[in-house]
């Protein structure tokens, strides 16, 4: 039997960094929650324009992972609000970091008008 080791294994940090982040709709979700503090369910989801399924598990997922709180308030009608906790916080330095990146990709992209067949 071969041990569980290197990133997969229960105890490596970055491993479990990417279990609590993995997904499509995780990162945008505690995206859109930094830029917002705190956001009610159909603001997350006309942001985003993802399903009521995918939504509910992707901020049940996070909250799980104590990324993201969920405040229900007994009102009529019922209001919940989430936001990002203070270790959901401590991630968006890096997103930021990542936009950054994705900007030099973008810029670097070849477009048509750049030729494409410059081989002609």
């Amino acid at each position: 039997m071969s041990e569980n080791v290197g990133i997969t294994a229960p105890t490596c940090a970055i491993g479990y960094a990417f279990k609590a982040i993995e997904g499509k709709w995780k990162l945008p979700v505690m995206y859109v929650l930094s830029e917002h503090g705190t956001a009610r369910y159909n603001e997350i989801k006309r942001e985003l324009g993802i399903t009521n399924m995918m939504l509910t598990n992707t901020l049940r997922d996070l909250e799980e992972f104590g990324l993201v709180d969920r405040v229900q308030y007994n009102e009529v009608p019922p209001r919940v609000e989430y936001s990002l906790t203070d270790n959901g916080y401590a991630i968006i330095p890096a997103l930021k970091e990542f936009e950054k990146w994705g900007q030099l990709l973008l810029d670097a992209k070849p477009t048509a008008e750049d030729g494409e067949n410059e081989s002609d």
